[in-house]
């Protein structure tokens, strides 16, 4: 294994997380939010140094498909908890990033926006450069997380003045994004040819053919997604009741009036420009 899977430090990989850490630590005061900021920096961190990492870069889908579910159901999620409605708040008030942020946080939209990057991030081309590039590796590994962060934001409700969802709108969208997500792990299981090149030394290494572990990775693709996400799901519908909260029902936070109201001032600014005579 020494020689077929060499051992690589991934400085800037540890670097980037750990300064992502400390300038959570410096921003942040909340005891439980550093928590959920640290479990998921240190989730992120095991699944991309050695030897994870490099198996799932140049070796196999299967340990590529267990990174992926890491990244987008556990690592997204939690980073997104760990960052306070305030933060949010200063970084979406700017008009455009109001209107981009309201955008990609509709659940329809959301859903095509993780649909397309999934798929763009496990075409053939991209997952040959990752395996054969630390530049490839790290922009297939970012906008991985990126569609973990589009995945969640509708039903974790962080972009303030985004449409809300009530706990049974989040349980369906949640439901239904395990079903979409994973559309093309059916294209590995039945597949009976390698469709990833750039992946080599399965055998040597896993004692598996190419084709096996790519089939592998279709079921680890569809049962790691639907377990957990289908769990969160019922979780959300069940139990909104015993938090007080009427499952058909979106509540709203102040930050979202506030954006509101922020919205109808510059509506009203550009009605009082536009009848302005010259």
């Amino acid at each position: 294994m020494g020689t077929i899977l060499p051992f690589h430090w991934h400085l800037e990989e540890i670097i980037a997380v750990v300064a992502v850490w400390l300038l959570h630590r410096t921003i942040v005061q909340n005891d439980r939010q550093r928590q959920l900021c640290s479990w998921g920096l240190l989730a992120l961190l095991l699944v991309i140094v050695w030897p994870l990492g490099d198996i799932a870069a140049t070796v196999s889908l299967t340990f590529a498909s267990v990174q992926r579910l890491v990244i987008m159901l556990l690592v997204a999620p939690l980073l997104l908890q760990s960052i306070p409605v305030e933060i949010f708040s200063r970084l979406t008030r700017p008009r455009p990033v109001d209107f981009i942020a309201s955008k990609i946080a509709h659940p329809g939209l959301a859903l095509f926006l993780v649909t397309a990057l999934g798929t763009i991030t496990l075409s053939v081309p991209l997952v040959d450069w990752g395996a054969r590039s630390v530049l490839g590796r790290d922009v297939v590994l970012l906008m991985t997380l990126v569609s973990g962060f589009l995945l969640w934001m509708p039903s974790l409700g962080v972009i303030p003045g985004a449409r809300r969802l009530s706990p049974a709108g989040r349980a369906g969208f949640i439901f239904v994004s395990s079903l979409v997500v994973t559309s093309l792990s059916f294209v590995w299981i039945f597949s009976v040819h390698s469709l990833y090149p750039g992946l080599h030394h399965q055998q040597e290494l896993l004692n598996m053919t190419p084709v096996f572990d790519q089939q592998l990775a279709g079921f680890v693709a569809k049962l790691g997604c639907y377990l957990p996400m289908w769990v969160v799901a019922f979780r959300i519908f069940f139990h909104a009741e015993d938090e007080g909260i009427p499952v058909e029902e979106s509540p709203l936070q102040w930050a979202d009036v506030e954006r509101k109201m922020l919205r109808i001032d510059r509506q009203r600014e550009r009605a009082i420009r536009r009848h302005q005579p010259d």
